[in-house]
C-alpha cells in the first residue's frame, strides 16, 4: 500500500530523471546541444546529436520525447539533453 510520503518521494525522483531527457518542453531551449531519435532510427533507438533550431511540440510533455527540429534540418524526438 502506498502512503502519501511514498508518493511524494516518488514524484521527486521522477522529476528529477526527466530533467536531463527530452520529455518535458520547459527543458527543452533553442541552441541547446541534444541527442534525437530520428524516425526511421526508432526501432534501433540510434541517436542523433545536434543543436535544437525549432520546438515542434506544442504540449507541455511528451512521452516519447518533444519533437525538434534540429539546425541540419533532422526532426526526431529528444532522448538526451547533452551537456
Amino acid at each position: 500500500m502506498l502512503n502519501s510520503r511514498m508518493i511524494r518521494d516518488y514524484d521527486d525522483r521522477e522529476d528529477e530523471a526527466s530533467s536531463m531527457n527530452g520529455i518535458n518542453r520547459v527543458n527543452i531551449k533553442l541552441g541547446l546541444h541534444v541527442s534525437i531519435v530520428l524516425k526511421e532510427d526508432q526501432r534501433t533507438g540510434k541517436l542523433t546529436e545536434g543543436i535544437v533550431k525549432d520546438i515542434l511540440t506544442k504540449s507541455p510533455a511528451h512521452p516519447h520525447g518533444i519533437k525538434v527540429r534540429l539546425q541540419s534540418g533532422q526532426v526526431g524526438r529528444v532522448k538526451e539533453i547533452r551537456t
